[in-house]
């Protein structure tokens, strides 16, 4: 993300200025501050708070990168600089590292829980994130290990279940796409129910989405992909309702990967604070 687009969220933030601090705080008076951690979790949005402090010629020390774990009271950057700034700069820049964190923190608790159930089932997020904050919430993703999957409508072609009433049939649909697409983008096909997630197999599609299926459901189109000779020839996706509380169950159905919504709408912020400490 860049600094225009960073500086952005802070203007939505000052308005026409900080005036609680331009009333109680001498201009030119220096400041040192720390962001401490509150909580277990993994940390992200340290770049983009590095960038937005030193846009405002504050000194920034990192001592935990993104990725890093961190536990209660670590302290994750140190700053120096204009107090105004650096108080102007830290609502912005922790709701953005807090929401981050978040994602990326349940994110990589969702993956080790595959890993440790000896699964080998890719975790990725969807489309459902907060408008603006998309590529903020994609990056805590991957920083937590999980794929991100289309950033963008023109990332990859993605026949949904709106396009399939429209068109007429799974068929015709994939068969559109192929006349016209390029190459290099990769075909998938939302599938709710057996047969279209069998046609959609045997027409070309490159992956086929099982969205809103149950996992005996689910579990009912491997084994009939496999019983056709399908199955590893189409990469298989897991969609809709999938949580912590069964993604086990899901991710041990044959699907390659597991996509999910909660990952950027329902992830909890990390809790943590800037403290001026001198």
């Amino acid at each position: 993300m860049t600094i225009e687009q960073l500086m952005s969220f802070l203007e939505e933030d000052l308005g026409f200025g900080d005036i609680t601090s331009d009333l109680l705080i001498p201009r030119g008076l220096k400041a040192k501050g720390v962001i401490v951690a509150k909580e277990r979790g993994i940390v992200a949005g340290v770049e983009e708070a590095e960038m937005l402090f030193k846009h405002f010629g504050v000194n920034v020390k990192i001592n935990r990168r993104d990725g890093n774990v961190v536990n209660p009271g670590d302290v994750i950057i140190e700053v120096e600089g204009e107090a105004r700034s650096i108080l102007m700069v830290e609502r912005t820049v922790l709701n953005i590292m807090m929401r981050m964190s978040g994602i990326a923190t349940e994110t990589k608790a969702l993956v080790e829980k595959i890993r440790k159930a000896g699964l080998n089932v890719k975790i990725a997020a969807t489309r459902k994130t907060a408008p603006g904050l998309r590529a903020l919430d994609k990056k805590a993703v991957i920083i937590g290990g999980g794929e991100p999957h289309r950033l963008r409508l023109d990332d990859a072609i993605l026949i949904k279940d709106n396009h399939i009433a429209l068109v007429g049939s799974v068929k015709e649909a994939l068969q559109r796409a192929r006349e016209n697409v390029s190459f290099v983008k990769k075909i998938e096909v939302e599938a709710k129910t057996l047969s279209e997630a069998l046609e959609a197999s045997e027409s070309g599609a490159d992956i086929v989405m099982l969205d809103d299926m149950k996992p005996e459901q689910i579990r009912e189109v491997v084994q009939y992909l496999k019983n056709k000779g399908l199955y590893g020839k189409v990469l298989l996706e897991a969609s809709g309702g999938i949580n912590p509380s069964n993604v086990i169950e899901y991710a041990s159905t044959g699907v390659h990967v597991i996509s999910l919504g909660y990952l950027t709408h329902s992830a909890k912020a990390l809790d943590m604070s800037l403290e001026i400490t001198t």
